[in-house]
């Protein structure tokens, strides 16, 4: 499976990633994440909803004053009506997003419109968004319900309208890696527009339809740090990146070591500890405590890591609990310049697994150093 190198990542966690439930940036958080996104080398960022107003509006006018004149491209996500797209545009977006839903469900049960209506009112607002000289990105919402020859008919149609790429969003994330790429080989093929994946974590799978729809033809994705987004989240883009980075040999030119503090910025704004196991910035990710993996660690710094921790920012830990080894106690107590006996580790041992089982948490060094002492005493 090859993937093209020119893809683009767009973060979602502005727009999509604050329509978890209970999320609520304020203009600080929102021009703080905004800014760590760029340090970071993200270009494309969905930036929030226009027609929400308020206070709201005016912080995407600072967001979008902070990125003129810049190669920074801020997308503006608009329903799909005229007034939302006209709003946007007005007030400085050179990006717009049109959301549309394809499947019958939504788009007659939910909108009470047809297909033919969709047809027409798609075209309409794309040529009107471009007429006014705008990057037009528009949705195929809920694909994963939706009829394909259908799809391709609209796709076909807001291509010929002049829209720049079509947004292929699994809504409630029910394809498999497998069911999502082949959605986006025939659309993509057969249109031949440009195409963006973007998907819903409900079964786990968003960064590997991400990775499958890449690998298909798609040329845009979404990600949101930390993964947040509606129900189960989003594609997360520490994930995402290092996919495509280490098995993939995609570099998007992104600073990894950034990626780590992008965590910290999101998790503190939304209130959201991470888990400890988190993949590529969780605080487990370089830390070692049974004694085999600690052993061979401390022997060979990647017997057990999949990447340098130093690409990440990540610290290596060799961590005491119940699982430590002779060799994690040695290398803990040397590690503060403690001297011991070690024919009394073994004792040091089980003392240790004892109580970091009623402590429920490790055992730091200095603490390790105290139960030496109740054994020589």
């Amino acid at each position: 499976m090859t993937i093209n190198h020119k893809i683009i990542l767009e973060d979602t966690t502005l727009r999509d990633g604050e329509q978890a439930p209970g999320i609520a940036f304020n203009r600080e958080e929102k021009i703080a994440i905004l800014d760590a996104l760029i340090e970071s080398g993200v270009k494309w960022i969905e930036a929030g909803i226009h027609a929400m107003g308020g206070s709201e509006s005016y912080t995407l006018k600072k967001m979008l004053e902070r990125v003129e004149g810049t190669d920074v491209h801020l997308i503006g996500w608009n329903r799909g009506v005229k007034e939302d797209l006209k709003n946007s545009l007005d007030h400085g977006f050179k990006h717009v997003h049109i959301g549309l839903p394809t499947s019958n469900l939504h788009l007659i049960n939910g909108l009470s419109k047809s297909r033919e209506w969709l047809i027409a009112q798609a075209s309409e607002l794309v040529d009107y968004a471009k007429q006014r000289d705008a990057f037009v990105s528009i949705s195929a919402e809920d694909i994963g319900r939706s009829d394909i020859d259908f799809v391709i008919e609209y796709a076909s149609a807001i291509k010929e309208a002049g829209a720049d790429r079509l947004r292929l969003s699994d809504t409630i994330g029910i394809l498999t890696p497998e069911q999502y790429g082949t959605l986006v080989h025939k659309i993509t093929s057969s249109v031949g527009i440009h195409t963006q994946c973007h998907t819903h974590n409900d079964f786990g799978y968003a960064v590997a339809n991400t990775i499958s729809g890449l690998a298909s033809g798609a040329t845009y994705f979404h990600t949101t740090i930390n993964g947040i987004g509606e129900r189960a989240g989003m594609p997360d883009m520490a994930q995402t990146i290092l996919s495509l980075l280490i098995h993939y040999n995609v570099d998007l030119g992104i600073n990894t070591s950034k990626l780590k503090n992008l965590s910290r910025i999101v998790s503190k704004a939304t209130k959201t500890p991470l888990a400890p196991w988190q993949p590529i910035v969780g605080d487990n990710i370089f830390s070692h405590e049974s004694g085999i993996h600690a052993n061979g660690t401390i022997k060979t710094g990647n017997s057990f890591e999949p990447i340098p921790p130093e690409l990440v920012d990540g610290t290596r830990k060799i961590v005491i609990g119940k699982h430590s080894g002779k060799a994690g106690l040695k290398y803990a107590l040397d590690s503060i310049n403690y001297s011991y006996d070690e024919n009394k580790l073994d004792k040091l041992l089980i003392l240790v697994r004892e109580v970091s089982i009623l402590k429920k948490q490790d055992i730091s060094y200095s603490d390790l150093g105290h139960l030496y002492e109740t054994l020589i005493k």
